[in-house]
C-alpha cells in the first residue's frame, strides 16, 4: 500500500497543480491518501516558491469539490443515512450539534490533521442538512488555512518545513482548532452582549 501512495505522490507532483487538484478531490471524497497533499504543497513549494499559492490554492478547491460530492451523498440519505453508522442518541445530538453550530463543527475538524477522520464529519454535515453554502465556507476556511499555511512554512523553511510538519503537525492542527473554537466563543458572546443590551 505504502509502494502504491508513494507512485501517487510521484504522479501528482509531476502533474503539479493539476496533480494537487485531482489527489485532494480523490482523498476528500471516496479515497484516502493520508498526508499526501501536505507533503507534495511542501515539495512543491520549496521547489518552485512562486507557485506556492496556485499549489495551496488548487489543493484547496480540490478538497472542497471533494468534499461536496461527499456531503452530497449524505444530504440525498439525510437522517437515515447517519442512523444506520450511529446509536440513535448519539444521531440526536450529532445533529443538533451540526444544526446549531454547522460551520464551526466543519471549520475545526477541517484544520485538524490525520489522523482525524474529517470525512465523518463531512457525512455528519450532509446528514444535518447543513446549508450547502455554509458549508462550503467552512471547509475553504479550514482548508485554505492548514495547506496556505504548510505553503508558507515549506517558502521559508524548505525542506526542513517537511520534518517540521511531521513533528509539529499534530499540535499546530489541534492549536488552529482550539483558536478557532475561541473566537467562534468570543463572537458568539459579543453578539449576545449586543443583543441584550439592544433589548434593553
Amino acid at each position: 500500500m505504502s509502494g502504491f501512495i508513494a507512485a501517487v505522490q510521484e504522479w501528482a507532483s509531476e502533474l503539479g497543480g493539476v496533480g494537487l487538484f485531482i489527489i485532494a478531490l480523490l482523498d476528500s471524497s471516496f479515497l484516502s491518501f493520508p498526508q499526501v497533499n501536505d507533503l507534495l504543497i511542501i515539495v512543491l513549494s520549496t521547489k518552485y516558491p512562486e507557485r506556492m499559492p496556485y499549489y495551496a490554492g488548487m489543493t484547496t478547491i480540490g478538497s472542497l469539490v471533494g468534499c461536496y460530492l461527499l456531503y452530497g451523498v449524505a444530504r440525498r440519505g439525510g437522517e437515515v443515512f447517519l442512523r444506520k453508522r450511529v446509536k440513535g442518541r448519539y444521531a440526536d445530538r450529532a445533529i443538533a450539534l451540526y444544526q446549531r453550530h454547522g460551520l464551526l463543527a466543519v471549520v475545526v475538524p477541517a484544520l485538524l490533521p490525520p489522523p482525524v477522520p474529517f470525512k465523518v464529519f463531512v457525512l455528519l454535515a450532509g446528514a444535518a442538512a447543513v446549508s450547502p453554502v455554509r458549508f462550503g465556507i467552512a471547509v475553504a476556511i479550514g482548508r485554505s488555512i492548514r495547506y496556505f499555511g504548510q505553503g508558507y512554512l515549506a517558502v521559508l523553511y524548505g525542506e526542513q518545513a517537511a520534518d517540521f510538519m511531521r513533528a509539529n503537525g499534530a499540535a499546530i492542527g489541534i492549536g488552529l482548532a482550539a483558536a478557532a473554537v475561541i473566537l467562534a466563543m468570543a463572537v458568539f458572546f459579543l453578539r449576545r452582549r449586543r443583543h441584550g443590551s439592544a433589548a434593553a
